[in-house]
């Protein structure tokens, strides 16, 4: 182990600094989600292999854990004997998962292409899915800018357009697809 994070910001971080071979992840993690994470990790150090390892499990969330770069998926309740299998297997540069996960895969890919979201809503970008995390979680404007390095005014467009493109009526909208979507927790 060369590291350790209790943020997605810092094991993005700390994957960049530190360059591991692979990450263990957990879905929900404040700042900045597993999810989003991932996708990051994936961006800076393609090379690394990750490890979704969380206690969440429904069919989207699977899809969307593969869909952001990992190569496996395990809950916490599968035991010692499947993470080490998956950290075994991802040392080789070789994806695990269970066989409910492998269910759920071959699934997406007998029926194809998942629709977009059911409302017809757009499709929030990797920046705008970080703000709204840090929204729900109840950052201020002036704290997300902080956090992003980003000026207030900027904070303020991105939350205004996230909400215009979401056709979100309030805040109250904003936290509710969060916690739907498991950008946060609720």
């Amino acid at each position: 182990m060369c590291g350790e994070a209790s943020t997605g910001r810092e094991a993005v971080e700390l994957t960049e600094k530190l360059k591991p071979e692979i990450v263990v992840m957990d879905v929900q993690m404040p700042e900045l989600n597993g999810l989003e994470a991932t996708r990051q990790i994936k961006k800076i150090a393609p090379e690394t292999e990750v490890l979704m390892f969380t206690g969440l499990e429904t069919e989207e969330l699977v899809r969307q854990v593969f869909e952001a770069g990992a190569r496996s998926y395990i809950l916490k309740t599968d035991g010692k004997n499947q993470l080490e299998s998956a950290l075994r297997s991802l040392a080789a540069h070789k994806p695990y998962f269970t066989t409910e996960v492998g269910e759920i895969l071959f699934a997406k890919f007998l029926t194809g292409k998942q629709k977009q979201e059911d409302s017809g809503e757009g499709r929030l970008t990797d920046r705008e899915r970080e703000i709204v995390q840090l929204l729900a979680e109840g950052s201020s404007n002036k704290e997300v800018a902080d956090k992003l390095g980003i000026s207030v005014k900027t904070a303020e467009t991105h939350r205004a357009a996230i909400m215009r493109k979401m056709k979100f009526q309030s805040f109250s909208d904003l936290v509710r697809y969060a916690i739907r979507n498991h950008i946060i927790s609720a």
